[in-house]
């Protein structure tokens, strides 16, 4: 086993939650290290968050799309409150059922999180790979990219492409959408298929974060 390989299981398989927090206001101290997870309602989000630390509830998962509304944050490398290095989920977009007002209020707490949160140090914007980029996911890339910071377009459910369709959506995407320190990748939390690149990336986006 490589030093890298036993750094990803120390901050990954020791996975916590921390808590669910209402409000950007209740999300706790505005230090470490943290990466967000945005994506829509039914792209597979918890199922991906789940796969990435090796547990089968530590994100849960709904029948219906859109119920959960709260931000989500968990420690890695076995830490729980006050953790320095973070995941944050952060809530389901785009699920028609949700009322105008609440979608709003949703994109500007958005907006504002990713204008001031000075621990976010990378977005992983998880997109379904047969239904990619839709406006939504276009402006959390938007976001990242005003930002500054680093993303990955991590395209789930590449399970229900063949391998070769799937690694031609990405090349496709990649090629069309050419964006500033983002990496698109195919992804199937059901079936494994590129958690280690993902742990990979992440990991040396905290890494890259002061102390």
């Amino acid at each position: 086993m490589t030093d890298a390989t036993r750094h990803q299981r120390r901050l990954f398989d020791a996975a916590s939650f921390i808590k669910s927090a209402p409000r950007l206001a209740d999300i706790g101290e505005d230090i470490g290290a943290e990466v967000a997870f945005a994506g829509r309602s039914n792209a597979g989000k918890s199922t991906a968050l789940n796969a990435l630390v090796g547990q089968k509830a530590l994100a849960r998962t709904s029948r219906t799309p859109g119920r959960t509304q709260m931000i989500n944050l968990f420690g890695l490398g076995g830490e729980t409150e006050g953790a320095r290095r973070r995941l944050v989920d952060l809530p389901g977009y785009g699920y028609a059922k949700v009322p105008e007002r609440v979608r709003r209020t949703w994109g500007e707490a958005m907006a504002q999180y990713f204008a001031e949160r000075q621990s976010l140090v990378g977005v992983v914007v998880i997109m379904d790979i047969r239904h990619p980029l839709k406006a939504l996911d276009q402006q959390m890339l938007d976001y990242a990219v005003a930002r500054g910071l680093p993303v990955l377009a991590l395209l789930t459910k590449a399970d229900k492409l063949s391998f070769g369709q799937a690694k031609q959506t990405v090349a496709r995407l990649a090629r069309e959408h050419p964006l500033p320190d983002c990496q698109w990748m195919a992804f199937s939390g059901t079936k494994g298929t590129h958690v280690r690149e993902v742990r990979d990336v992440i990991s040396e986006w905290l890494d890259r974060a002061p102390d």
